[in-house]
């Protein structure tokens, strides 16, 4: 897999998780949420989920996502 497509996949794992942007989050805590996430729902069901809620609510799917892209970088800093 590579470097850009586990992003990707981290980042919709936390998109989907229930961690909210106000939530004081350590790295750690991010990470958990996502390992979680993927393995609640696997990388693909992760992934069909947040397809549905950019269908669903686009309005607010925009602000999460870039949200969590900023998360997931930071948590997952080399």
């Amino acid at each position: 897999m590579t470097p850009q497509l586990l992003e990707h996949v981290r980042a919709e794992a936390l998109f989907v998780s229930d961690v909210q942007s106000s939530d004081q989050m350590s790295p750690e805590h991010i990470r958990t949420a996502v390992m979680r996430s993927v393995r609640r729902h696997g990388p693909r069901g992760c992934a069909a989920l947040v397809a549905h809620e950019f269908g669903e609510h686009p309005d607010t799917a925009v602000s999460r996502m870039g949200w969590v892209l900023g998360a997931v970088r930071l948590a997952y800093a080399a």
